[in-house]
């Protein structure tokens, strides 16, 4: 089993990436792991948005 950690700062960028990693791999996807947190500084939100990706490699 392997691992893939994905975090970006807007949801459309993580949706991306992910399935750009998902298009450019020849494995068996076994689970996704979503989760967004918000901070707060000042005046500004601050988002993350993340994803972990369960995967067993066909090589």
């Amino acid at each position: 089993m392997k691992v893939k950690v994905f975090d970006e700062s807007h949801e459309k960028d993580l949706e991306r990436a992910i399935n750009a990693f998902l298009s450019a791999t020849n494995s068996d996807i076994m689970d996704i792991k979503y989760n967004v947190a918000i901070a707060v500084c000042g005046e500004e939100q601050i988002y993350c948005f993340s994803a972990l990706v369960l995967y067993s490699s066909k090589e």
